[in-house]
């Protein structure tokens, strides 16, 4: 009964020894020195809002109270996800030049490639709406923009080609609205969504229209991971070079038949069928099925 009755105690007297443990701090409950350490270390602040924030150069209106909270939930959403953050600034070390040259390269600002980070974390992810791929394309947008997408074949993996139809909407949205910040917006909206509600409420920017939860925080949370990636250390991010992931290091070949057998290729390239799909995501079966003859060029990694 006694045991029963106080074993409330016992887990969060454990967390406290653990805790303890960790951070080498003399387990002494009456030790004036133990709690101010313990104080120190489980620190947890705000975030501080800068004096200006921008996308692509068009600045956040923060004289607008709703704007900064709006802001400030998403910057501090993000400095506390410790093992999301983490991952995001490991992985944009790989994926970012990737990504930049292209969005040069079609005249689209740099600040865009946060918008990957916000559509899929860097990752091949797939949506419950079917969206695919860093840019979560949806299958009837990309081959509207020119993608090949079947059962053998989805180029939403494929990074190159899927940074390429991303800066293509992004560009037509920009002529629409004259605004990069609502070309931004219509990415998550969609342009008829956007442009309704700029009709139907009669605003002028993305900061003026009453949007749903979702795309009313999308911009907002664009920014907060610009300035996180930008900056982690002044979030509390202390990385090392070696902690980083490195771009991979391929070389791409031509290939204009059919492959019976992904991984027979593979092996005849010195390396497992699971790397082949590593450095070639967009490759969906045991097979590259191509009786039309199309030339497609598959990464293969230069040390092999």
């Amino acid at each position: 009964m006694l045991k029963e009755k106080f074993k409330w105690l016992f887990w969060p007297l454990m967390g406290i020894l653990l805790f303890t443990t960790a951070a080498n701090i003399p387990y002494t409950l009456n030790d004036e020195n133990y709690y101010s350490a313990i104080s120190e270390l489980n620190t947890v602040v705000s975030v501080a809002i800068p004096n200006t924030l921008s996308f692509c150069k068009e600045e956040l209106p923060l004289e607008k109270q709703y704007v900064r909270e709006a802001i400030e939930h998403e910057l501090i959403v993000n400095t506390y996800w410790h093992s999301s953050s983490i991952f995001l600034i490991k992985r944009a070390k790989r994926w970012f030049p990737v990504i930049q040259p292209i969005l040069k390269k079609n005249g689209v600002p740099d600040d865009f490639k946060y918008l990957a980070v916000a559509e899929s974390g860097l990752k091949n992810a797939v949506s419950p709406a079917g969206a695919r791929g860093f840019w979560q394309i949806m299958k009837a947008t990309g081959r509207e923009y020119g993608l090949e997408i079947n059962s053998a074949i989805d180029e939403r993996y494929h990074i190159e080609k899927s940074t390429e139809v991303a800066c293509q909407y992004i560009l037509n949205a920009y002529e629409k609205y004259g605004s990069w910040t609502l070309a931004a917006a219509s990415y998550n909206a969609g342009m008829n969504g956007i442009t309704k509600n700029l009709k139907m409420q009669k605003a002028e920017t993305y900061y003026d229209m009453n949007l749903g939860e979702e795309t009313g925080r999308y911009v907002y949370r664009i920014v907060a991971l610009k300035e996180l990636l930008s900056r982690p250390e002044d979030f509390g991010f202390k990385l090392r070079a070696k902690d980083l992931y490195r771009p991979y290091d391929t070389y791409e070949i031509t290939v204009d038949t059919t492959i019976h057998s992904l991984g027979d290729f593979a092996a005849l390239y010195g390396m497992n069928y699971k790397e082949l799909k590593i450095y070639n995501p967009w490759l969906r079966q045991t097979s590259m099925p191509d009786k039309s003859r199309k030339q497609y060029q598959i990464k293969i990694p230069k040390e092999n």
